[in-house]
């Protein structure tokens, strides 16, 4: 079977049971060559039910998966890519460098120990035992051992879970020179500023279905939002009666309001309060789509079940 060109794996109506649970409806997905793709959820989403099957870690009920054309469980598919789980079971007596030898090993074009190591900024840990590392410093070297075998496919899951910030400063670094390569990476994350920073395209995924697809400026598009702050002695509860308004907090003296119409609401808040000051407002980022967007998805559940 020959693999359509630029697609490197793909979910085709893909349909998931486990029991009584439906964990996957007839999902769809694309991932192309040298794209970051941001895979996004609440958990029970359907997140890491895609990423099995895609893995051949799992088989769908109905529909199809595809890994470089072919089935996800064949051996040539798999060599050609890298994985980084939430809790990976390796050896903990072994030092990191014979980690990375022995992972290298399964794969026809490793890189070199010494790239592997500067690329996911673990040079100094070459000699240390796996076991002796912190919890930070072992999800460095599980992504060095995603990247090792030089794969054309990285799927990463979590993976700044535990890091300090300049490890995780380092892992994105990385990503984007692997994404420069022409390497393409499946991010499963529940840092949403990081799939804002790196992802060319997201994917929101509510109850086993994609709730919305596209790049991070399309996404922010589908729920247009604003968010204004502001100093103001006005009552949050009153705001948050206004219409149009989706959220009002108090922090101290700042207020902090969400708005999908923010003339009208910002007019109403010069005449309630003509004093008010530190005026900002903002488009909506990431978060905040994601939020309204999962938020849709329950109240078209609730009126669906009553």
């Amino acid at each position: 079977m020959n693999a359509t060109p630029h697609v490197v794996a793909r979910l085709s109506g893909a349909v998931k049971r486990y029991g009584q649970l439906t964990a996957l409806h007839g999902v769809d997905l694309v991932l192309h060559r040298g794209e970051l793709l941001a895979v996004l959820g609440p958990n029970g989403a359907g997140k890491s039910t895609s990423i099995g099957l895609l893995l051949g870690l799992i088989r769908p009920d109905g529909g199809k998966a595809e890994l470089f054309g072919c089935d996800p469980q064949e051996i040539s598919a798999r060599r050609r890519i890298g994985v980084m789980l939430q809790s990976p079971m390796l050896p903990l007596t072994l030092r990191v460098g014979e980690l990375l030898r022995l992972v290298a090993s399964y794969y026809p074009d490793p890189r070199p120990l010494e790239e592997t190591a500067a690329l996911a900024g673990i040079s100094d840990l070459l000699q240390r035992p796996y076991g002796k590392l912190s919890g930070g410093q072992q999800r460095s070297v599980q992504f060095a051992l995603a990247l090792c075998g030089r794969p054309e496919l990285i799927f990463l899951d979590e993976p700044t879970v535990g890091m300090d910030i300049d490890a995780r400063r380092k892992l994105w670094i990385a990503m984007r020179a692997l994404i420069a390569e022409g390497c393409s990476v499946v991010l499963t994350t529940h840092y949403l500023e990081e799939a804002e920073a790196l992802a060319q395209r997201v994917v929101v995924m509510g109850k086993g279905r994609v709730l919305s697809e596209g790049n991070v400026d399309a996404l922010r598009a589908r729920v247009p939002l604003t968010r204004i702050r502001c100093v103001s002695d006005l009552d949050a509860a009153m705001i948050a009666g206004w219409s149009q308004v989706t959220m009002t907090e108090r922090e101290g003296a700042r207020l902090r309001i969400s708005t999908s119409a923010a003339e009208n609401v910002l007019r109403r808040l010069f005449d309630a309060d003509p004093v008010l000051s530190e005026l900002e407002v903002q488009r909506a980022g990431l978060a905040e789509a994601f939020t309204e967007l999962t938020r849709e998805e329950s109240f078209t559940e609730q009126e669906t079940a009553s």
